[in-house]
C-alpha cells in the first residue's frame, strides 16, 4: 500500500461530500504500534487505513465518529498512553490529531425535473449539500450529473418518501397537482423533515390545506408547509428565478439549522 493512498480515499469522499474524520499519529515516544506520520480515514460506516490496531484504534475510531455524529468543525489532539489502562502492552505514548473534513451536508429531495427542477438543481449542486432527485420520467434528467446528485426514476414517486433520510429538505416541484398532494400527504406525516417547500400559488396553498387536513394532517404540521416555496422578495416567473427563490430560502433553512446545532 502506498503511503499516499489517503490523498485518493480522501478525494473520492470530498466528491461524495462524505464527512469523515482523518486521524494522523502526530508524535509518538516509546513503543507504538505504527511511526508518525501514518493516517487513518474514518467515515460514519467505514474505515480507511489504520493506526495500528488495538484498543488505541478502538477508541480513536470512537471520538471521530461522535465527532461526525455531533458535526465538529474543530480539529483536537489526543494523547494515549498504551499502557495497561488502554488494554496495550507497548507501554509507549501516541499523540493522534483528528482533522475534521468534508463536515455533514443537508440533504436535500427535489421532486420534479421539469425546467424548475433543472435550473433549481443546478444552483444546489454549487452548494455544500447532498441531493437526491426523483421524477418518474427518466428522459427529464440530464446525460451527467454532480457526483453529490442522486437520481431516481420510479414510476410512483411518492413511494420513495419513506426511503429519505430523517432531517432532510424536501422540495415538490412536479408537473402534477394530484401528485404534489399525495407527496405532501407523505412528507407532512413522517414530519421529521427539516424544511419542506411545496411550488405553487397562494390559491394552490388553500385548496391543499384544506384537501390534507381532511386526510388527518394536524394545523401545526401544515404550518410547516413553505406554500408558495421560495423567498417572497425574489420575484420572477421564469424558471432560473423561481429557482434561486427556492435555493435561498433553502439556503436560509439550512444555516439555521446549523446555527441551532
Amino acid at each position: 500500500m502506498r503511503t499516499d493512498d489517503w490523498i485518493t480515499q480522501l478525494t473520492q469522499l470530498q466528491q461524495r461530500r462524505e464527512p469523515c474524520v482523518m486521524m494522523t499519529l502526530v508524535e509518538h515516544q516509546g513503543s507504538t504500534p505504527r511511526n508518525s506520520g501514518c493516517k487513518m480515514i474514518i467515515t460514519a460506516e467505514r474505515q480507511y487505513f489504520t493506526l495500528g490496531g488495538g484498543n488505541l484504534e478502538f477508541q480513536a475510531t470512537a471520538i471521530a465518529r461522535e465527532m461526525i455524529k455531533g458535526g465538529a468543525q474543530e480539529s483536537r489532539i489526543e494523547r494515549f498512553n498504551l499502557g495497561a489502562r488502554l488494554g496495550q502492552c507497548c507501554g509507549g505514548v501516541a499523540m493522534v490529531l483528528f482533522e475534521p473534513l468534508c463536515q455533514p451536508q443537508p440533504q436535500a429531495i427535489v421532486y420534479g425535473a421539469g425546467h424548475v427542477g433543472r435550473a433549481l438543481v443546478a444552483i444546489l449542486s454549487t452548494l455544500p449539500c447532498r441531493i437526491t432527485w426523483v421524477d418518474s420520467r427518466a428522459s427529464e434528467f440530464p446525460a451527467h450529473v454532480d457526483p453529490q446528485i442522486t437520481c431516481i426514476v420510479d414510476e410512483d414517486p411518492e413511494e420513495t418518501v419513506q426511503q429519505m433520510p430523517a432531517n432532510g429538505y424536501f422540495i415538490v416541484l412536479t408537473h402534477d397537482h394530484q401528485l404534489d398532494l399525495a407527496l405532501s400527504e407523505k412528507i407532512l406525516k413522517r414530519n421529521d423533515f427539516a424544511y419542506f417547500g411545496l411550488i405553487g400559488s397562494d390559491t394552490k396553498r388553500k385548496r391543499f390545506d384544506y384537501r390534507l387536513t381532511g386526510k388527518g394532517i394536524s394545523g401545526e404540521s401544515l404550518a410547516r408547509m413553505r406554500c408558495p416555496v421560495g423567498l417572497p422578495d425574489v420575484k420572477g416567473k421564469l424558471p432560473a428565478e423561481i429557482a434561486v427563490a427556492i435555493a435561498g430560502e433553502f439556503i436560509a433553512a439550512y444555516s439555521a439549522a446549523g446555527q441551532q446545532r
